[in-house]
């Protein structure tokens, strides 16, 4: 029986999506899609950065003619709200990712399909009306890792997302309290056929991470080596210092993701925002910069920008939106984002996205 799409009455923002989803979704596959690593505090922080900064509203001004339109990696954008990668959209649709593309497409946004993704690169785009972006995890095996982008290449995305900040897994105890169980790495569609390198275990009082695993880790020099294999736009996400956004740049990335992997890695870093301003200023313009983490609200998109993103990313509530109501519920919470970025442009006397700036933030410490 075809499930029935259908976005329920009084579903009016985002965090209504938050607690559908946990009401409909086994409490393991919430826990995967919801959790952070460790205390989460990280991924309560994402959140919180948001909450700190006021806006302030601007009226009167001269709106005429404006739009949210902007160019990235030379593709044309409506809006600058894209889907982040993630995986496993098939713990909240049966049909995965297909279902989030159609529904990123229907709000007109581009979407970044995810390495662990539960459909082929290939079937994501065989039903894509929207810009794809592919990100890459780099696999121990870097043929295999070539290959994924030839084929990235041939399927017609048009950048790569190289994430760069998770050489291991995050301490995740939300899922291991819920029972999660993933599968194994050459299980997911796009990469089936890695032969899945054994690392042995290691004795009592030895390091269990130190033991070989760390030495077929991603380095800098794979970033020069995809830099060399392909002409797409190479986005390093997961830089959350200038010291990196610095060195991303030397080995030619065209773009950087401030990012902490929404909270499921490093738990004790400060939010994405948080770190966004200081690689802003470390880029100086030169490349594009984005940001993912925490953003619920169409005024956490004005606020990135104004601290220096190019755009941003949104991941965990796609996904809510895809467990409640497939592809509808996507479009809708992509919408409701857009419709009320728009709203906090009006309100701050913005016409295009290159009036957003630090003006419109009120003043840290000043009085309200």
């Amino acid at each position: 029986m075809s499930r029935a799409y259908e976005i329920p009455p009084g579903t009016v923002a985002v965090e209504d999506y938050e607690a559908l989803a946990r009401e409909r979704l086994p409490a393991d596959a919430f826990a995967y899609i919801a959790g952070g690593a460790a205390d989460e505090g990280t991924l309560r922080r994402n959140r919180a950065a948001f909450d700190d900064i006021r806006l302030r509203s601007r009226v009167l001004a001269d709106l005429r003619g404006g739009g949210t339109w902007l160019e990235l990696f030379g593709t044309a954008l409506d809006h600058p709200i894209l889907v982040a990668p993630t995986g496993r959209h098939r713990l909240a649709d049966p049909d995965g990712e297909r279902a989030t593309v159609v529904g990123a497409g229907g709000a007109r946004a581009a979407m970044v399909v995810s390495t662990e993704a539960d459909h082929t690169l290939e079937e994501v785009a065989a039903v894509a009306r929207t810009p794809l972006w592919f990100q890459l995890y780099i696999q121990h095996d870097r043929g295999f890792t070539a290959d994924l982008v030839r084929r990235a290449e041939a399927a017609g995305y048009r950048a790569l997302v190289v994430t760069v900040d998770a050489p291991v897994f995050g301490a995740r105890n939300r899922e291991q309290r819920a029972f999660y169980r993933g599968p194994k790495l050459s299980e997911f569609a796009n990469l089936r056929g890695l032969h899945t390198r054994h690392v042995a275990h290691a004795e009592l009082g030895e390091s269990l991470m130190f033991g070989g695993f760390l030495d077929v880790v991603p380095r800098w020099e794979d970033i020069a080596r995809l830099r060399a294999l392909t002409r797409l736009p190479l986005i390093l996400k997961g830089i959350m210092t200038p010291e990196d956004a610095g060195r991303a740049l030397a080995e030619g990335a065209d773009g950087i993701i401030v990012s902490n992997h929404g909270g499921r890695i490093l738990d004790g870093q400060p939010a994405s925002l948080e770190a966004l301003p200081a690689v802003a200023r470390a880029v100086e313009g030169r490349v594009p910069v984005l940001m993912d983490g925490g953003i619920r609200r169409g005024t956490d998109v004005l606020k990135a920008l104004a601290l220096g993103a190019r755009a941003v990313l949104v991941g965990r509530p796609c996904l809510y939106g895809l467990a409640v109501a497939g592809p509808a519920g996507v479009a809708h919470v992509l919408h409701l984002l857009r419709c009320e970025f728009e709203m906090a442009m009006v309100l701050t006397g913005c016409r295009t996205l290159a009036d957003i700036g630090p003006q419109v933030l009120w003043p840290a410490g000043q009085a309200q």
